[in-house]
């Protein structure tokens, strides 16, 4: 009965290997190999192409060195630790809330569902598109509706070309894009919770807040752990609205270059593949560092809870 039972163990085993193969395969080729490729070009000066003239060399860590000297590169990490502090919390806290609306039991609540998500399934390239125009200075909806709100009182804004407005319309861009996901999460949370748990609730007099914040988000616990994280990885890689939006030079101002947008110019539009390569593998050691504490923060929350 036991070798019965190691063997179909082991054809299991073998079988779990044949499905996740062509997945590991395609880990390995598109993810693992490239990560290791610019690990070893961030140590080179390669070039995007190749002169027979200049050959490519080991420099070893001065790429690094560089880095910590470069004003474009700290800039860039600021912008990106700006955007992960404004839209983490604010994108979050707008899905939980969208999440707690649809989850009502009102007649048309499957409508608002598909509204609320439609964004998502947009490309970001067509959305950044889209809010370009809307942001426009001379004819876009944003001037007309706040001039309209303002009753003429707030005059015509350069949303993009402001320094002081540019990236928090990249913020916005970006929590209405995705807000919708997590939204999803947070409602088949919503839905997890056993209704006999409000019930008791009321029975020992507990008002809406106190339901809230003693039964909801306790029980929610897990999806705002995955949602949090997900969403705070996601926020550091912030590339493409401000490629669309902006350009790869983050005007105004270099007011929205985020280390990707830095890492792509610097490798495809200016030619330097080992300095952009020892970018993103500074960009690689800050989200994980970034990833591990507030996992561990998080976790260790829980346990004290």
């Amino acid at each position: 009965m036991k070798t019965k039972t190691l063997q179909r163990i082991k054809q299991d085993t073998r079988l779990a290997w044949l499905f996740s193969a062509p997945a590991l395969v395609l880990l390995l080729v598109f993810l693992v190999t490239p990560f290791l490729m610019a690990i070893g070009l961030s140590f080179t000066d390669q070039r995007l192409i190749p002169n027979p003239r200049l050959p490519t060399e080991f420099i070893g860590l001065r790429n690094y060195q560089r880095l910590l000297t470069d004003s474009t590169f700290w800039i860039a990490v600021r912008n990106c630790f700006l955007f992960v502090a404004v839209v983490v919390p604010v994108q979050t806290t707008l899905a939980l809330g969208m999440a707690m609306l649809v989850n009502q039991r009102l007649k048309g609540t499957t409508v608002f569902r598909t509204i609320y998500f439609s964004p998502v399934v947009i490309t970001m390239v067509v959305v950044s598109v889209i809010w370009t125009f809307l942001f426009d200075s001379d004819q876009g909806f944003i001037n007309r509706l706040v001039r309209w709100i303002s009753l003429g009182t707030i005059g015509q804004q350069d949303w993009l070309n402001d320094p002081s407005q540019a990236f928090f319309c990249i913020m916005l861009v970006s929590i209405w894009q995705g807000a919708g996901f997590q939204m999803v999460i947070f409602l088949a949370g919503l839905q997890s919770i056993p209704r006999e748990l409000y019930q008791a609730a009321e029975v020992d007099g507990a008002g809406v807040w106190q339901k809230f914040y003693n039964v909801t988000l306790p029980q929610l616990r897990n999806a705002t752990i995955f949602v949090v994280l997900s969403t705070t990885i996601l926020a550091f890689k912030l590339f493409v609205q401000v490629w669309v939006m902006q350009g790869p030079a983050g005007h105004p101002r270099e007011t929205t270059m985020t280390l990707m947008v830095y890492a792509v110019g610097t490798g495809f539009k200016r030619g330097k593949i080992g300095y952009a390569s020892a970018i993103t593998v500074l960009f690689f050691l800050i989200v994980l560092t970034f990833s591990i504490l507030q996992r561990y923060f998080l976790r260790e929350k829980r346990s004290r809870e």
